[in-house]
């Protein structure tokens, strides 16, 4: 769902970026939930072709999080196809930039787990698969975003206003 932005320090930031585009954090708890659980089977099968092969999706899954938007996200089509018309409509909405951060760190660690499986240096591997595992079930859980928060702080850092 896209929407203008209003109030004045809004109006600004919109105009460097254009309008924001606001999703239901439902729906990204229910992302995190499945990206937990191909995490967790990630963990639990490294070294070996499924840790792999659920790697490759889920880096799939991220990058087009990332890099297009989570509208593009499979996993937010099925939970618009499927979970969202049984829950009604959101009370309310998040900006989708964090988010999409979010999915990059995820994309950044999936790769280091890859490339720990690769060299074979299966302790790279392990560790990065355990942080992206534990800032999925943190968000899954408790719907508390630890890459949006980063987001936020490199955000308020970065403001000038």
């Amino acid at each position: 769902m896209s929407e203008q932005v209003s109030g004045r320090t809004d109006q600004r930031a919109a105009a460097k970026t254009g309008p924001r585009i606001l999703v239901d954090p439902r729906g990204q708890r229910f992302n995190a939930f499945i990206t937990t659980v191909v995490l967790a089977v990630v963990l639990l099968t490294i070294p070996g072709d499924t840790s792999l092969i659920l790697l490759g999706v889920q880096a799939f899954v991220f990058g087009l999080g990332a890099f297009f938007g989570l509208r593009y996200q499979p996993y937010g089509w099925v939970y618009r196809t499927f979970i969202r018309p049984r829950l009604g409509p959101p009370k309310e909405f998040e900006d989708e930039a964090p988010p999409r951060f979010s999915q990059l760190v995820g994309l950044i660690f999936v790769f280091l787990a890859v490339v720990g499986l690769a060299l074979p240096f299966e302790p790279l591997a392990y560790l990065a698969v355990a942080f992206a595992l534990i800032a999925a079930f943190l968000n899954a859980v408790f719907g508390f975003c630890l890459g949006c928060q980063v987001y936020l702080m490199f955000r308020r850092g970065t403001s000038r206003d």
